[in-house]
């Protein structure tokens, strides 16, 4: 009997709920609003604060370094054999080819040497055109925050695990933009970003498609490789010729649109995609013996020499 009471409280509390909100439409609407401000605020702060995932000071983020490849050497002074967690090799900024920035930033943040590691107008755009208007014109994710990132990764966190580590990236990349100049940013970026087949950064990427460095590629190619990081399968110039170079020609007129480059030179850089494919090298068993004493000598030796951080 009593159980049955509760049950009708229940009912009639519910009833009661949904008659205001019938009643009383617009204040209705703005405290659900005012709720959801509120959520996504403490939702903030409490990324902010680290709560759900540590997020880098500037003292740490001054301090970046990305994994590297290290090569092993024979006599005759070709390499015989790789070490690496991912296969990157980085460049300066005088091997960063102004094509490939200038494709970067036509394709992925058209503002970026106006904003600071936020684009509130892009964010914008994604507010209406894909969430209200259902159109799915992509996403507002700057480069700084791409930066962050390929570099810090993302983490699964229950149902929350988008909002949240879109915010953490939006923390990070403000900080980034407070330490580094947008030169320094974009050279990052290219070596922090992957182009697929286990490539990490644009010299290794460079050097597998097209056998040169990124200061040798011509337009077409820097459009090419800049494509491929819109989806690194779908747009593998090597697997999806016909993707890629229809993704290459939509980088070639973002950059006419961008005034980067003229109709003409756009046209002039449509041309059938020719790849100079360099694979993967596979070592010979010998050095894959040797590539194994190599690594139990740096261990033993590795032991002996710890850094200040153990």
């Amino acid at each position: 009997m009593k159980a049955n009471l509760v049950q009708q409280n229940r009912v009639m509390k519910v009833k009661r709920f949904f008659r205001y909100l019938i009643k009383h439409p617009f204040k209705s609407m703005g405290f659900l609003i005012l709720t959801g401000f509120v959520f996504v605020g403490l939702l903030f702060l409490g990324t902010y604060a680290g709560l759900f995932d540590h997020v880098p000071n500037k003292e740490e983020l001054t301090k970046l370094e990305n994994p590297v490849t290290s090569t092993v050497y024979g006599s005759d002074s070709k390499p015989i054999a790789y070490f690496y967690l991912q296969n990157r090799s980085n460049i300066d900024s005088l091997e960063l080819n102004p094509y490939l920035i200038q494709a970067l930033v036509a394709t992925e943040d058209v503002r970026f040497y106006e904003h600071s590691g936020i684009d509130y107008r892009s964010y914008g755009r994604v507010f209406v055109k894909s969430i209200l208007m259902q159109q799915g014109k992509g996403g507002g994710s700057t480069i700084t925050q791409q930066i962050a990132k390929n570099i810090f990764g993302r983490k699964e966190m229950w149902l929350l695990s988008t909002p949240i580590n879109k915010m953490r990236e939006l923390i990070i990349a403000k900080r980034l933009e407070s330490i580094y100049t947008k030169e320094e940013l974009l050279l990052l970026y290219f070596n922090t970003v992957s182009f697929g087949e286990n490539l990490y950064g644009i010299e290794k990427a460079s050097q597998r498609f097209f056998s040169k460095t990124p200061s040798k590629l011509n337009l077409s190619e820097c459009a090419t490789l800049v494509g491929v990081l819109k989806a690194p399968t779908y747009y593998n110039p090597r697997r999806n010729p016909n993707n890629s170079t229809n993704r290459r020609n939509v980088v070639l007129q973002q950059m006419v649109k961008n005034n980067a480059i003229t109709q003409e030179e756009a046209d002039a850089a449509k041309t059938e995609i020719v790849l100079k494919y360099s694979p993967a090298q596979k070592n010979s068993s010998f050095s894959g013996y040797y590539k194994n004493y190599i690594k139990e000598e740096f261990k033993t030796w590795a032991n002996s020499n710890p850094g200040p951080d153990g």
